[in-house]
């Protein structure tokens, strides 16, 4: 078996394509979505297709002839990571007051425009 180098998360479980992206070995997320549905990617040995599939410390991952192992420590925070938190749940923070408002109703009465026949219509 190549060499490999290890991996450091500081949550676990952590999704596989987020574990590609902060390993930098790929570019983005995206990059990671496309990667493993295409069946590049494999996981102990194994190609895998599930992008959120949960990695967990001692999970060997493959990609591109780059191997890297996960190993569990909650000390090591990335900045990626750390934007990331930050900005999951401010998105979640909107979701939370767009689902709290009521809809809005209108007392306005609308008239149907096909109903309304004018007169002059017809010279």
């Amino acid at each position: 078996m190549p060499e490999h180098s290890i991996f450091d998360v500081c949550v676990e479980p952590i999704e596989l394509y987020k574990s590609l992206k902060i390993a930098n070995m790929v570019g983005g997320g995206g990059e990671a979505k496309t990667m493993i549905s295409e069946g590049n990617v494999l996981v102990n040995n194994e190609v895998e297709v599930q992008k959120r599939k949960k990695i967990r410390r001692g999970d060997i991952i493959e990609y591109n002839g780059k191997i890297i192992e996960t190993a569990f420590n909650p000390a090591q925070k990335s900045a990626e990571f750390i934007s990331t938190v930050v900005s999951a749940s401010k998105s979640s923070k909107k979701k939370k007051r767009a689902k709290s408002k009521a809809p809005i109703s209108s007392s306005e009465t609308v008239t149907d425009p096909s109903k309304d026949r004018s007169k002059s219509l017809f010279i």
